[in-house]
């Protein structure tokens, strides 16, 4: 079903000169214009996160001549985020990701203007940093904070161009229920976060690099149409991409009437906890992992006393080989957490009655804790696991160790 929306934002005056040389590519489609051109130069979008969505978008944004452009971002540039995060440098790593950012904008076209807000964002900001922009593009990597936006937008009657990687799989949508009457939230397509630790993050699992300028440039379509009226956005459509099948689908999104923020009865009707509603973990995962946490100083100190032969314990690893690959606390071996799940560690594991204590760790914890959890309840009391994993090794112990 396709619909005709007005645009979001009013032409502004006139382009000058040098406007009219640079969009000239733009202004020649009949379907964008001077006047559209115009509704761009005059829009105000902020994007959430420079990094491998916010990158293209940003980019992109910037050569379409959106006047101006809003950066919400926090972190400081990485090198492990240099394999897809391309509007960052190798002279860029250790820089603020939004200051990196907008000098690389502001090279692409000196024309706009970007606003930086340089903190993380929270229930005690959130609608204030929202205040004044026509649209919001969505680059988060996380539940919590996508939840947030949604709910944040939705109050202040924000549309916003939703997207999502995961090693080769994106997706893309609009969420804009206060747009259209049957227009979904994201809440309407995700009505609760999937279980603590069953989603790993790009992080854990991974994104191939160029998967993020695919769906992020499809954000950046869909805000152009949604500023200058022109096209049908994907409202109520969710776009899938798979890139190892080059197969792009797209489904349709109903409104929820039940939705707890946009339907008929909202049980949300103001910001909520919402580390607490989507959990880092589970709650048998920090009940397991409490006072059965041990740090990478003292699992150091364990492993000299293995070697010793005044301690007897097994480390396990439960990250995946290509991880373990990577880097690795020496002394432990692979098990990952699937073979948990599915039950057929516990056969590679001592018995419970051996009395050999069962060390667990992963890259930063979270995984660890789960499995914790499992162990806890197969009888294996005494088991702990490393809180950071191998990053507070590499960070703390083992610097010499790539990271990832």
């Amino acid at each position: 079903m396709s619909r005709e929306l007005p645009p979001l934002v009013e032409p502004a005056a006139e382009l000058t000169v040098d406007e009219v040389r640079r969009y000239s590519r733009h202004l020649i489609i009949p379907d964008v214009g001077m006047t559209g051109q115009k509704r761009l130069k005059n829009a105000k979008v902020l994007v959430i996160g420079a990094g491998g969505l916010g990158s293209p978008a940003l980019l992109y944004l910037a050569a379409a001549g959106v006047g101006t452009i809003g950066i919400a971002e926090f972190d400081e540039v990485d090198e492990s985020n240099l394999q897809r995060q391309v509007i960052h440098g190798q002279s860029d790593v250790g820089r603020s990701k939004a200051a990196s950012a907008r000098d690389s904008i502001l090279e692409v076209n000196p024309l706009v203007e970007v606003v930086l807000h340089e903190e993380r964002l929270d229930n005690d900001n959130v609608m204030s940093v929202f205040e004044g922009y026509d649209l919001i593009v969505d680059g988060t990597d996380n539940f919590a904070t996508r939840y947030m936006v949604n709910d944040a937008a939705y109050f202040l009657g924000i549309p916003y161009v939703w997207g999502s990687i995961y090693r080769f799989d994106g997706q893309a949508s609009v969420f804009a229920p206060t747009l259209a009457e049957d227009a979904p939230c994201y809440r309407c397509l995700y009505p609760e976060p999937p279980p603590p630790g069953m989603v790993p993050s790009c992080a854990e699992g991974g994104v191939l690099g160029v998967l993020c300028a695919a769906i992020g440039s499809i954000q950046v379509n869909e805000a152009i149409k949604l500023l200058a009226g022109i096209g049908d956005p994907a409202i109520g459509k969710l776009v899938i991409y798979d890139a190892l099948e080059l197969e792009w689908r797209k489904l349709r999104v109903r409104k929820d009437p039940n939705c707890a923020l946009c339907g008929e009865h909202p049980t949300v009707t103001g910001l909520i906890d919402y580390e607490t509603f989507c959990g880092a973990v589970s709650q048998s995962a920090a009940e397991a992992a409490a006072g059965s946490t041990i740090s990478v100083t003292t699992l150091e100190h364990m492993l000299k006393e293995r070697e010793n032969g005044e301690r007897d314990f097994v480390l396990v690893d439960v990250r995946e080989l290509n991880e373990f690959e990577i880097n690795r606390i020496p002394g432990s071996v692979l098990i990952p957490k699937g073979e948990f799940i599915n039950g057929n560690a516990l056969a590679d594991l001592p018995s419970v009655d051996a009395g050999q204590q069962v060390v667990l760790h992963c890259k930063s914890g979270v995984r660890s804790a789960e499995v914790l959890a499992i162990l806890k309840g197969a009888g294996y009391s005494d088991a702990v696991h490393v809180g950071g994993g191998v990053v507070a090794w590499v960070n703390q112990i083992d610097p010499s160790q790539p990271s990832y």
